[in-house]
């Protein structure tokens, strides 16, 4: 079963990935994760620590977002902001809207608890529920945010590569071959829940949503649509993503000796923080601004980084060749 989501010239012009992560829909998608039992190598250590800390509150919300399927919108706004200022937007939903989503989901769930019927009338009931959302943040996002979001900014750079280098085809191809097939004007989402369907964007765009807990595909049919997709997906953004080091500190003795011990964090530290600007870069690798956009220039003309200029900042990021430096192993 798939979702058909028909394309116009419009929508294709208005493609892009999310300029940042969008903290409760990816707590959604964490949510999802935590029940389910795919990827258990990489996933089963998380979900067994999460579920010793989890409140009461917290599982509350749990029964809204199940492993698979429909769950209340209004819970997980794909929205880019503080968590703070999201969560409060959560409890200032209209009544109204929460009535209308929880039949919305009722329909697809009969089964949900009897306390969801009375969520929209009773304050103190909706207020446990956001407390619960908060809690379930706390547990599942907040410890590791931080990693999260600089993986997530190296997942987007590649989808950003892949738009300038192969356009709007190349990244509607290769953003998630294994649930989503290109078939212009359509991009065909393979579905697990039996949902077959057709969207029409409607000249309103198209989001991708990249996401660290997202195991397939996940299609928010809001204004305008997006579609969450995990990251990493490529084979090397999968092996710089992985923690062999900590940051700042270089990979193997190998590459000191080739470019040396400052250069070669450099190097570590635009790989952790792709895009970052010269200034950020001297902070994180503890040298001088000058320092720092010297070693840029020899890294640049070596063909390790490209570097573009944006406004009155300097932006660096991993080229291909670099990315290949960093992943050699020790004795390679």
């Amino acid at each position: 079963m798939v979702y058909r989501i028909h394309f116009t010239v419009q929508d294709l012009a208005r493609t892009r990935v999310a300029e940042a992560p969008m903290p409760l829909h990816e707590l959604e998608l964490a949510a999802r994760a935590l029940q389910s039992r795919s990827q258990p190598a990489r996933l089963d250590a998380w979900r067994h620590h999460a579920r010793a800390q989890l409140s009461a509150q917290a599982r509350m919300v749990l029964t809204l977002m199940p492993a698979v399927g429909y769950s209340p919108g209004f819970l997980s706004p794909t929205k880019v902001g503080a968590v703070e200022d999201l969560l409060e937007q959560v409890r200032s939903t209209p009544r109204e809207r929460v009535r209308a989503s929880l039949l919305e989901t009722a329909h697809h769930h009969p089964s949900l608890p009897e306390w969801t019927r009375h969520l929209a009338d009773d304050a103190s009931l909706f207020a446990e529920l956001c407390t619960g959302l908060s809690h379930l943040h706390a547990c599942l996002l907040g410890p590791h945010w931080d990693q999260f979001t600089e993986h997530l900014a190296v997942d987007r750079t590649l989808r950003l590569q892949q738009l300038l280098t192969g356009g709007v085809e190349q990244l509607l191809t290769q953003a998630n071959p294994q649930w989503m097939r290109w078939n212009p004007p359509v991009l065909e989402v393979r579905m697990v829940n039996g949902a077959d369907r057709d969207l029409y964007l409607e000249g309103e765009g198209f989001l991708f949503i990249p996401s660290m807990f997202c195991t397939r595909a996940i299609v928010t049919d809001g204004r305008p649509v997006s579609v969450s997709y995990p990251a990493g997906q490529d084979q090397h953004l999968r092996e710089l993503t992985t923690p062999a080091s900590a940051p700042g500190q270089a990979r193997s003795p190998g590459m000191s000796t080739l470019l040396g011990r400052t250069r070669t964090t450099v190097l570590t530290t635009i790989a952790e923080h792709q895009g970052c600007s010269t200034k950020e870069l001297a902070a994180r690798a503890g040298i001088a601004p000058a320092s720092a956009s010297e070693h840029a220039s020899v890294l640049r003309e070596a063909g390790l980084i490209h570097s573009l200029r944006h406004r009155n900042s300097v932006l660096h990021s991993l080229t291909p060749l670099g990315l290949a430096l960093l992943n050699t192993p020790e004795r390679g």
